[in-house]
Order: structure tokens, then C-alpha cells, then sequence
């Protein structure tokens, strides 16, 4: 067998451990410190449910109204905002629970949570201010519902981050392992070699 033939033989085994130690941890080993997957679906429910609950209150908005009574024309694009992340939310989630372990539909879905957080609050004070303060009130209260389920879900991607970082140690722990073999092997066969013709 010829060093190159060797070194490529070596490479494709290393190949197949990375492999599987990329594999098991994501699939068949259950993660330590991680919320069951059932659970993490059953938050991102809830948190879609209240997020498509703001809806009919969104549409008792008239933002356009309270530009004539003085407010900054800025409500009427957060209004058209608030929409669009209600929808963004929505649609997060629903990646999330396709895919629970995707750290970045995991984040999107928390920025989304952020942001809507956010405008409600802006909107809830032009509410208040120009159009009727029960209003802003149940909007408001609407809107703080989803305080426990976003902080599970920033607990989850905390717990989600470190067990990708710790599949990252494992892998490249072997990648050297693998590497530093495939340093010695060449030079063991070709001083093996030397030795046989003597």
C-alpha cells in the first residue's frame, strides 16, 4: 500500500469517527441539560397562541386617527411592524418545532419575542394616550402573558447553545486525536519500510 493510498485510508476512518460523534450526540444520546423536546413544542404553542391572540386587538387599532389628534406618524408604521412580527413569530415557531435543536430558528423566535415586546409597548402608549386606555390596558396585559414562556424559551436556547459547544469540544477533541494519528502513521510505515530493506 502506497503512503498516499495509507493516508487516505486513515483520513476516511477519521472521517467515519467524527461522524458518528457528531451524529450521537444530536440524535441518539439524550442531552443532559436540555428541556425535553415535548416540552420546548408545548412553550413554542403557547407563545404562537398568545402572540395570534393580539390579532383582533391590532385590528381595533387606528393609528391613522391619532395622527390628527397630534401623535407622530411613527404608530402607523409600528402597527404595520407589530403585524408583520406577529406573523414572523408565528411562522418562528412553527420552525422551531420542526427543528428544536436549530439554534437559529431558536434565536429568531426570541429577537422575534424581543422586538414584538417592544412595539406593543410603544404602540400600548399611543393607545393610552390617543385612543382609549382599557384598551392599552388588555393589550398590555395581553402582551406581558408571554413573559414565562419567553423566558423558558431564553433559558432553552442558553441550554441548547452550551450543548452545542460542548458537541463542538468532543468533535474537535477527536479531529485531533485524528490528526495527531495521522501525523505518526506515514512515519512509522516508512520507517517500517527502510527497515525491511536492510
Amino acid at each position: 500500500m502506497s503512503p498516499l493510498q495509507f493516508a487516505v485510508r486513515v483520513c476516511l476512518r477519521a472521517g467515519a469517527v467524527l461522524w458518528v460523534a457528531c451524529a450521537l450526540p444530536a440524535q441518539a444520546q439524550p442531552s443532559g441539560g436540555l428541556t425535553p423536546e415535548w416540552d420546548v413544542r408545548k412553550n413554542l404553542a403557547a407563545l404562537a397562541a398568545n402572540a395570534q391572540r393580539l390579532q383582533p386587538m391590532l385590528e381595533q387599532l387606528k393609528p391613522q386617527d391619532w395622527v390628527s389628534q397630534g401623535a407622530p406618524e411613527a404608530y402607523v408604521a409600528q402597527l404595520k411592524s407589530t403585524r408583520d412580527q406577529v406573523q414572523g413569530l408565528v411562522y418562528s415557531t412553527e420552525q422551531l418545532t420542526r427543528e428544536p435543536e436549530k439554534l437559529t430558528a431558536a434565536l429568531d423566535a426570541f429577537f422575534r419575542i424581543e422586538t414584538l415586546d417592544a412595539l406593543l409597548r410603544s404602540l400600548g402608549a399611543g393607545v393610552r394616550k390617543y385612543q382609549n386606555p382599557a384598551l392599552a390596558d388588555l393589550l398590555l396585559s395581553a402582551a406581558g402573558e408571554s413573559a414565562a414562556n419567553r423566558e423558558r424559551l431564553r433559558q432553552y436556547i442558553v441550554d441548547l447553545a452550551a450543548d452545542k459547544e460542548q458537541q463542538l469540544k468532543v468533535m474537535d477533541q477527536e479531529a485531533q486525536r485524528c490528526r495527531a494519528a495521522l501525523s505518526r502513521k506515514p512515519a512509522e510505515k516508512s520507517s517500517g519500510k527502510k527497515e525491511e530493506r536492510r
